[in-house]
């Protein structure tokens, strides 16, 4: 009896050593992230037969489990993705918002400027001091131009360097969760979870998710099979693949995802990583960048090119043709490194693009492929910032420029992205040094007849195209008060060139010759305007007026400089409370998530210490148990004695 009582108390003991053990664990580790709080498992241990029934010998330690839910634990991994691509979205929004600077900080504000102080050059056309203004004025808007786009160029280098960083956390990660894999499987043998192990292995999960966004599959052995990017292997058992940092198929500024297999790198699309801080870079990099890098490109592109157009159409005060006062970065053709390459790796085909019309640009790159048709000579082009899809052949001119495919044609299998805009900032600078060379004369002067009885004025004369042919002497004779003239043509010597007929109204231009002519007042049947070669430039402001009038203009998308400088604002501002209101949301659910797995997994301390109480007492009853059993054994040995 005194045995069997020793061999209870025993088991006893031990059994609720072990409990408080456990429970000593919990509360110890009770502020670790991702612990699950562990519990010994009970049995009772089987009876003996002794003649007069069986009794019961005690407890046994079945085995020590951990409060786990798959299923919220998998959740929480889940929102924790979602949550940190927010989060990476967001910030990267908030530091291109301060590329954008409003009021007399931005670069809509030196537009118009510079676009203003042509008005004082248009009122006194032969004041050097008002032309310098104007140069400086250029000069200005060039340098934050070329500013805003320096500080895109960081953010991207910024953006390479996070995403460099992250995928060595990921790679560092994995390995360490291929290592827990073996451990694990190592044990599995003896029957019993390694809940430490297995805590352990989820923390490492839930941080990978936060980098990029995974999924598991448990396996027969105890290991866990990691895979990224719509099912691409990370980690299987104890092995783990590596991911790397590459350079964009087509743009070398940017940068790509890779994954390494049997010693190969396979990009891994942007599309299929759904969460993660990699994903959220990746979408600011190939989104967001980009359209805020087209949207400053178009509008340095439209300026430059207007007012180098309209420049180019005056007179300076040498009687020169005005030559540009802006350059911009030209027009980009990449093509994707997978194009056919002839000797020396040099690409085979190498289409280009011009500008035919700077006010049709959009703020967006472009894939040009071939067409799925099959069609010769047909080839796919999409806008990338809208998804539109046109068919074009070699030499169209689409949104603003002229594509051509050259000589050898490209391969069916070649792609390139077209950037008509998308580097124009990165190169503005003002070329015109000497204030002389402002073209503000029009190239032909206006005089009215002496014997003009109308209260026709001449409004405006400005050149509108290059074809003007100034040795060609206009002359416009109105025949009747309701606006009809006749117009002839006439060159150096008086011999007609051409004629015609036309119908005047208020505020309606007279085109002739290359030039437009506007009114001021009403003409009267007999009165005539001429036109001829501007002799004094310096008391000319033609083309000055004409250059003033692209303040109003629609220049960049159908809006003016300042408009579409705002336009641009607002969509930057638009991105960024709603990627800040989307990362406020997502880590709402994601605290919520956390919760949920805590409130199942965690360790409650008031719990424990109501547990340990328990145990406690437990223990103390065992003792006693063995106490008595003691004195029982010590009565039967003195009574043998006696």
């Amino acid at each position: 009896m005194g045995t069997s009582l020793f061999s209870l108390g025993t088991r006893a003991m031990f059994a609720h050593q072990a409990a408080l053990q456990t429970i000593g664990h919990n509360i110890a580790n009770a502020s670790v992230a991702g612990y699950s709080r562990q519990q010994v498992e009970f049995a009772t241990a089987g009876g003996q037969f002794g003649g007069a029934g069986y009794f019961g010998r005690g407890v046994d330690v079945a085995t020590v489990t951990r409060a786990h839910d798959a299923f919220l634990t998998r959740e929480a991994a889940f929102a924790q993705s979602l949550a940190s691509m927010d989060a990476a979205r967001a910030e990267q929004l908030s530091r291109l918002e301060a590329v954008f600077d409003t009021g007399e900080a931005g670069v809509g504000h030196a537009a118009g400027q510079f676009l203003n102080a042509l008005g004082d050059v248009a009122s006194r056309p032969s004041d050097l001091s008002a032309r310098q203004v104007v140069l400086a004025r250029a000069e200005d808007f060039a340098t934050r131009v070329r500013q805003a786009g320096a500080e895109l160029d960081a953010l991207q280098s910024g953006v390479s360097q996070d995403l460099g960083y992250a995928v060595s956390q990921v790679n560092s990660l994995a390995s360490r969760i291929a290592k827990v894999n073996a451990e694990i499987v190592a044990v599995r043998g003896t029957g019993h979870g390694p809940n430490d192990l297995l805590d352990q292995r989820d923390r490492l999960v839930q941080e990978l998710s936060g980098l990029v966004q995974v999924s598991t599959v448990q396996a027969d052995d105890g290991s866990l099979g990691v895979f990224v990017a719509g099912g691409q292997r990370l980690v299987l058992g104890a092995n783990a693949e590596k991911l790397a940092v590459v350079p964009h198929p087509y743009d070398p500024q940017r940068v790509a995802l890779a994954i390494s297999e049997s010693g190969l790198q396979r990009e891994l699309p942007a599309s299929l990583l759904a969460g993660g801080s990699i994903a959220g870079l990746l979408r600011f990099q190939d989104h967001d960048l980009v359209d805020a890098r087209n949207s400053v490109g178009r509008i340095a592109a439209a300026v430059s090119g207007a007012v180098n157009g309209q420049q180019a159409l005056g007179l300076d005060l040498l009687s020169s043709s005005g030559s540009p006062i802006f350059a911009a970065g030209a027009p980009r053709v990449l093509p994707a490194q997978t194009n056919a390459r002839g000797a020396g790796g040099a690409f085979v085909a190498n289409p280009t693009l011009a500008v035919t019309d700077v006010r049709a640009l959009q703020a967006s790159d472009y894939e040009l492929r071939a067409d799925p048709s099959g069609a010769p000579g047909a080839w796919q082009l999409t806008r990338l910032a809208d998804g539109l899809v046109r068919t074009v052949a070699d030499g169209d001119v689409v949104d603003g420029f002229r594509l051509t495919l050259g000589a050898p044609a490209p391969a069916a299998t070649d792609r390139f992205l077209l950037q008509p805009v998308a580097r124009s900032a990165n190169e503005m600078r003002r070329v015109l040094d000497d204030p002389r060379g402002l073209a503000a004369a029009s190239p032909v002067t206006a005089s009215l007849g002496v014997g003009n009885s109308g209260t026709a004025s001449i409004a405006s004369l400005a050149a509108v195209s290059t074809a003007l042919d100034p040795s060609l002497r206009a002359s416009v004779t109105f025949t009747n008060d309701s606006g009809a003239y006749a117009w002839e043509l006439r060159d150096a010597g008086g011999a007609l060139v051409s004629s015609g007929t036309g119908t005047w109204s208020p505020n309606a231009p007279i085109a002739l010759n290359g030039f437009e002519l506007r009114l001021g007042g009403v003409p009267k049947n007999g009165d005539t305007v001429s036109v001829s070669r501007t002799t004094f430039p310096a008391a000319s402001n033609g083309n000055a007026l004409a250059m003033l009038g692209l303040r109003d203009a629609a220049l960049v998308g159908g809006a003016n400089v300042t408009d579409a400088w705002a336009g641009a604002l607002a969509d930057v501002g638009v991105r960024v409370q709603g990627a800040q209101g989307s990362a406020d949301i997502s880590a709402a659910v994601a605290a919520d998530a956390r919760a949920r797995r805590e409130s199942q997994a965690g360790v409650n301390l008031d719990e424990e210490a109501a547990r340990l109480i328990q145990f406690q007492q437990g223990y103390q009853a065992a003792a006693k148990i063995l106490q008595v059993a003691q004195s029982v054994f010590d009565t039967l040995l003195d009574a043998t004695r006696g």
